[in-house]
């Protein structure tokens, strides 16, 4: 567990949800409804969140599920999920305070797994990231689904000095004032330039185990949503 970025995620809780909606313009949640669907679409009766931080994709999930659905949702961070736990689905979600490195589940224990605007805090490093998709690959059933949503780099090399200006100049200074928080948002702002374009993540949630994987580019390719399945046997 990395304790910086806990510290950072323990000072941001109160205005997190606003400033991503704000800074994007609306896109997460648009975003976060396409991806919460894709990941339902196969069924199952258990279904965790990763990362969870204020719950929003949680919410996501406990509105598409049917009686006899478990949603689980998993965060390192106390503050975070205090905030997840004030949403009106909080009442059919189950809350774990866990890190995302070593999850606290049996091997094959969900149909699907989901993690949004999250996976650029694992990417401490490519080992880490890599074992932490290990992770989630070994707690999901076979044939399971895993549905990452993330920032990503847009093809257009245009597109892309446009994306990184707009992140510069925008993310760090209107995060830190609403947030009150500069220094997370200093974090924030450095992480989105340097993930991985969309192939090169695919490549990497390959070398964890998942076939096969998929992804789709939406807004022009600055954010993508990955699909990876868990292999039968494994």
């Amino acid at each position: 567990m990395n304790r910086g970025i806990q510290k950072i995620f323990a000072q941001v809780p109160r205005t997190y949800e606003l400033i991503n909606h704000i800074l994007t313009l609306g896109m997460d949640i648009v975003c976060r409804r396409k991806a919460a669907k894709i990941a339902v679409s196969g069924g199952g009766n258990r279904w965790l969140d990763l990362c969870s931080g204020t719950g929003e994709m949680a919410a996501n999930l406990a509105r598409l599920s049917q009686n006899g659905t478990t949603v689980y949702a998993a965060d390192f961070s106390q503050p975070m999920i205090s905030m997840a736990k004030k949403k009106p689905e909080a009442e059919k979600i189950r809350f774990v305070i866990t890190d995302v490195g070593a999850l606290p589940f049996q091997d094959n224990s969900f149909d699907a797994l989901t993690i949004s605007f999250a996976t650029r805090n694992i990417n401490t490093s490519r080992e880490n990231l890599i074992a932490c998709l290990k992770e989630f690959n070994r707690v999901l059933k076979a044939g399971g689904r895993f549905v990452n949503l993330e920032t990503s780099q847009p093809k257009s090399k245009i597109l892309r000095k446009l994306m990184h200006l707009y992140v510069k100049v925008a993310v760090k200074p209107i995060g830190g004032t609403i947030s009150g928080s500069k220094a997370g948002y200093a974090y924030l702002s450095q992480t989105v330039p340097r993930f991985y374009p969309a192939e090169a993540f695919a490549e990497i949630i390959r070398t964890a185990g998942f076939a096969p994987v998929e992804y789709r580019r939406l807004f022009f390719g600055i954010i993508a949503i990955h699909v990876g399945h868990k292999k039968a046997g494994n």
